[in-house]
């Protein structure tokens, strides 16, 4: 069996209002063999008027947060809506970190700066489409205060937890391992990353973010990182 059939190539929608950048973009990632290209927006209705047509749908949507008319969080919005299984990565600045807060809880699975190497993007790509979350360092402090929502008497968020601290006990308890790759992923690690770091494959590593995420009853990177910090399972 070759290659290609063992692994489909990632279909990706790009959704950028600035042509020289989604030319850019496109270059990236029409370069890559993991990757094809199956259309490009230059805004976010134009995008969903698209996605209607798109058989079948894409697996990620690479989109700018700073569109026209409907933003590229009101985009991800509708996208999640009517097409839960499509993973959106957004493009975005230093001074944007608002807008990155509420594209994630509009349902984006990460987020990159605009600006970033070929290599990341193709890894970010890849990375969402197994399941994971892109939270880079810089931003991964902010987003788990603002996801981080205090029990009626509670300390000020800004107030750390006593180490050890558990509000409730899990359900199951995380392993050594699990504890180690929630400390890592709250760092902004990726699956590569975290790999490299502990010794172990990509695959490995998602098994036991599958694990973990089971064990919290979450769904994605912020909100486990979250749960292990309200539950004491780990410090930021």
């Amino acid at each position: 069996m070759s290659a290609a059939t063992a692994a489909p190539r990632i279909r990706v929608l790009i959704v950028e209002d600035q042509p020289q950048i989604l030319k850019n973009q496109l270059k990236i990632l029409q370069e890559s063999p993991e990757i094809e290209v199956v259309g490009t927006a230059l805004s976010g209705e134009a995008a969903l008027e698209l996605l209607e047509k798109k058989q079948p749908p894409p697996d990620v949507i690479l989109q700018d947060l700073g569109l026209p008319r409907m933003t590229g969080i009101e985009v991800t919005r509708q996208v999640k809506k009517r097409w839960p299984q499509i993973e959106v990565l957004v493009f975005t600045i230093f001074d944007e970190e608002e807008k990155v807060i509420e594209a994630v809880k509009a349902g984006a699975s990460g987020y990159l700066l605009k600006g970033a190497p070929s290599e990341k993007v193709i890894e970010a790509i890849r990375e969402v489409k197994a399941g994971g979350t892109i939270i880079q360092p810089n931003l991964a402090r902010r987003l788990l205060r603002h996801f981080h929502v205090p029990e009626e008497g509670a300390p000020p968020e800004k107030a750390p937890l006593p180490p050890g601290h558990r509000e409730e006990p899990p359900m199951r308890p995380l392993t050594e391992r699990e504890i180690e790759i929630l400390r890592l992923i709250a760092k902004g690690l990726s699956n590569k990353e975290a790999a490299q770091v502990l010794g172990l494959s990509r695959a490995t590593v998602r098994t036991h973010l599958e694990h973990i995420y089971e064990k919290l009853d979450v769904t994605n990177r912020v909100e486990a990182v979250t749960e292990g910090l309200r539950k004491g399972l780990i410090e930021m």
